[in-house]
């Protein structure tokens, strides 16, 4: 039976003030091994039951020992005893260790059976040891005792403190919470073993963080201590949490761990400008939706909490400018909504509002949660381009209109003084350079061209290169000034067979105009066929008509072509109207009249001519060459008013003068004796290319307070038209307009009438600035010095 020594075993237990708990005494006939026994040799069986039968008493029984963990000594540690009751103490018992550890944890003196263990033992890495125990015969190596198994349990010491093994942690409280508010929960971890002992019961603790933070020292859950914490005064805070084992008792292992705490933002802190005026500008050629400037609100406030809309609550400017909300930046941008004019208005005020959107109903009583401020904006002036109003013009006009009819106003509006021009390369339409009257410089046909689509250009005298633009679309009216005319050639038939009433050919007509009410035509025969006895005419009123023939019995042989003339009148006011002719031929047809053949048979024709009538036929030939002489010379005759008589009064011709000094072989002259009866004018259908109005040339140096007579301008126009038509017009560079004298003139006014009594009196000095063309005037009138010298 496997006993143990009860004082080796005692020596070992109170030596190490350890209390062992299985020991048990057992006084039985049957021997009860502890463990799992093994199977015996035939002779070992024999020895055994000799030995069961004898009633023995046992001695103390055992299936565990106890070892306390981490023994820092230099000797082996003593764990136990092993001892057989066959052992006489004679070390003829041989003891054997297997198992968990055996031979390198634990070791057995194979004579005594002490068992000791030559390495640490640490309960955390391993809490127990199953081991193997055997006894046997050193002679013969035959088992003594049954195999027995048994437990070496490892001892608990308070070595392990605890641990946070989630640690550090990361938690956030909203700012202005109420004390007591839980932010997070920490835990300890003691690797001791917590059945035996305080080795494993954690006591939390805060060391820092106080006194804003408290800790539970049972759960480790963190609490708000401090009431209305504001995270614009504070932000980030470092706790220190303390878990410490053995209750928190003296003695006992702490561990730490560290809790970054953040006020997380509510909306506690209401917008405010940090101006209440702010002074802007803008150009008043700024476009739309361009930015004028910015305003922003500061909010303490962050993320959602420190959103801003800002409006437009006040002032004069709420339809002129706009404000919108940078969402990454939280600044209002005011930009301009409408067109900005310095002649117009020369400043706003606006009055901005910033507002947050986010509200926090327990945070109401802070409030108000909006703003406002003051917003000066000054409108710059540029040299900006005259501006025409209305931006586009659409007139209408009779396309019988009078040259030089003024048919519209253009109107551009700018503070500097502005030019005229306009882009029309047709030439229909002029444009005066004062007034921006639009006039007619050309014959409209609203059936050639009946729409006009024209620029006109506003340029600022000052500065030439602000120039504004306008759109002008005419309209030509239709006047009824096309008669109606047959829709194409028509050529009838008629059989010779043909009966009275029957009807052979239906017309119809067509006209250029196109009056409001519709075409309607009328349709009669010519005064001069009214009484045909051969053919009749019936209108139908539907704008066609119908020829009828009025009798029978037509004849090839008689006359085989008749021309009827048909009367075309249309309805217009006044009622235009025009002849065609209807070209008959008279064809043999079959009986269901069908035409064969309409050529006439040959006539039979006197051999000869009498002398009477030979000498007729001459007569007429001479009197038609007479009359042909008579209208070229009568043509010839007309285009000599182009040559001036020198008799003629000469105040009333213009005299250019091409060069200096030149006489009267530099001159050309223009009778202009018709301009005092302007009805005289007559247009001339002929177009001269070689020519280019002159008008527009002269308008640099016109005023705007000069306007030319209505009546005048009107003339000069249907005559430069007139001359661009004549092929056998003088050149164009004879004709010189001669608008205003005085004002409008570089040199002033020319004219002798205000012109001082003696020669002496005037001076001709500014001659010397006219350049080289003006050279020998200066010379003969500019002052001079004593030496000769021109001043």
């Amino acid at each position: 039976m496997w006993t143990s020594g009860r004082m080796s075993n005692a020596k070992n237990l109170f030596g190490l003030g350890v209390s062992l708990y299985f020991w048990g005494l057992m006084d039985v006939t049957t021997t009860v091994l502890s463990g799992s026994a093994r199977p015996f040799t035939e002779g070992q069986e024999d020895n055994l039951s000799d030995k069961l039968h004898q009633r023995m008493k046992r001695s103390w029984v055992w299936n565990q020992f106890f070892v306390l963990e981490e023994y820092t000594g230099t000797d082996p540690l003593y764990v136990g005893k092993l001892h057989s009751d066959m052992d006489r103490g004679d070390g003829s018992i041989k003891y054997i260790l297997s198992g968990e550890g055996a031979g390198i944890v634990f070791t057995i003196d194979d004579t005594t059976g002490d068992i000791h263990a030559i390495q640490r033992l640490d309960r955390e890495e391993r809490s127990q040891y199953t081991l193997r125990a055997q006894a046997l015969d050193r002679r013969t190596g035959r088992p003594m005792e049954p195999e027995s198994e048994f437990i070496i349990k490892i001892q608990d010491i308070n070595d392990n403190e605890p641990k946070f093994l989630d640690g550090p942690y990361v938690a956030s409280v909203p700012e202005m919470s109420p004390v007591g508010t839980s932010v997070i929960q920490v835990t300890a971890t003691d690797a001791d073993d917590p059945t035996y002992g305080n080795s494993a019961r954690v006591v939390y603790s805060i060391l820092q963080g106080q006194p804003y933070f408290s800790v539970d020292s049972r759960t480790g859950l963190i609490r708000t201590a401090l009431m209305n914490m504001d995270r614009e005064a504070k932000e980030y805070y470092e706790v220190i949490i303390q878990a410490k084992d053995m209750g928190g008792q003296l003695g006992g292992l702490a561990g730490t761990t560290t809790v970054n705490i953040t006020l997380s933002d509510v909306n506690d802190n209401p917008p405010r400008f940090p101006q209440k005026h702010y002074q802007m500008s803008v150009l008043e050629s700024a476009p739309i939706s361009s930015t004028v400037g910015r305003v922003v609100a500061k909010d303490l406030d962050e993320g959602i909490n420190a959103e801003m809309k800002y409006s437009l609550v006040d002032g004069d400017g709420l339809d002129v400018f706009d404000i919108n909300t940078d969402p990454n930046y939280q600044v209002g941008i005011i930009t301009v909504r409408k067109p900005l004019s310095f002649e117009s208005k020369k400043s706003y005020t606006l009055k901005v509002e910033g507002a947050n959107p986010h509200l926090e109903m327990r945070f109401l009583n802070l409030g108000p949660f909006r703003d406002t401020t003051t917003v000066h904006i000054s409108v710059e002036d540029v040299d900006e381009p005259p501006v025409f109003e209305p931006s586009i013009y659409f007139v209408e006009v009779p396309e019988d209109v009078e040259i030089g009819t003024t048919i519209q106003i253009i109107s551009a509006k700018d503070p500097d003084v502005t030019n005229n021009s306009i882009s029309d390369p047709g030439r229909f339409f002029y444009v005066d350079i004062t007034s921006g009257a639009l006039m007619t410089a050309r014959p409209l046909d609203r059936e050639d061209i009946s729409w006009h689509n024209i620029t006109v250009l506003a340029v600022e005298l000052n500065n030439p290169s602000q120039v504004g633009s306008v759109s002008v679309t005419v309209k030509v009216l239709d006047v009824n000034d096309n008669a109606p005319e047959f829709a194409r050639f028509y050529e009838a038939f008629v059989c010779e067979n043909a009966k009275a009433g029957q009807l052979i050919q239906t017309v119809s007509a067509i006209d250029r105009d196109d009056p409001q009410e519709g075409q309607h035509f009328y349709y009669s025969l010519a005064p001069e066929a009214a009484n045909n006895p051969n053919f009749t005419l019936r209108d139908n009123q539907d704008n066609t008509a119908w020829i009828l023939t009025r009798r029978s019995g037509f004849r090839q042989n008689e006359q085989n072509t008749f021309y009827l003339p048909v009367l075309i009148s249309d309805n217009g006011r006044p009622v235009l109207s025009s002849t065609g002719t209807l070209t008959v031929h008279v064809c043999s047809c079959d009986e269901e009249g069908m035409v064969m053949s309409c050529n006439a048979e040959a006539y039979v024709l006197p051999v000869s001519l009498s002398r009477g009538a030979l000498i007729a036929i001459l007569a007429c030939i001479f009197v038609l060459l007479v009359l042909v002489l008579l209208i070229l010379s009568m043509r010839r005759q007309r285009k000599q008013p182009y040559i001036i008589d020198e008799e003629e009064n000469i105040h009333e011709n213009i005299v250019r003068y091409d060069d200096e000094g030149g006489g009267e072989e530099d001159t050309e002259a223009f009778d202009i004796a018709a301009m005092w009866n302007p009805r005289e004018a007559q247009l001339v259908v002929k177009n001269r290319q070689d020519m280019l109005p002159e008008i527009e040339s002269l308008s640099r140096y016109v005023p705007q307070a000069c306007v030319m007579d209505n009546n005048v301008h009107n003339y000069v126009l249907a005559k430069l038209y007139e001359a661009d038509m004549d092929l056998w017009a003088p050149p164009f560079d004879s004709l010189q307009t001669y608008m205003f004298e005085g004002n409008g003139s570089v040199a002033e006014s020319l004219s002798s009438l205000q012109s001082v009594t003696t020669d002496s009196d005037q001076s001709y000095d500014y001659l010397t600035d006219w350049g080289p063309r003006f050279k020998k005037l200066a010379e003969m009138y500019g002052a001079t010095d004593s030496s000769g010298a021109l001043w």
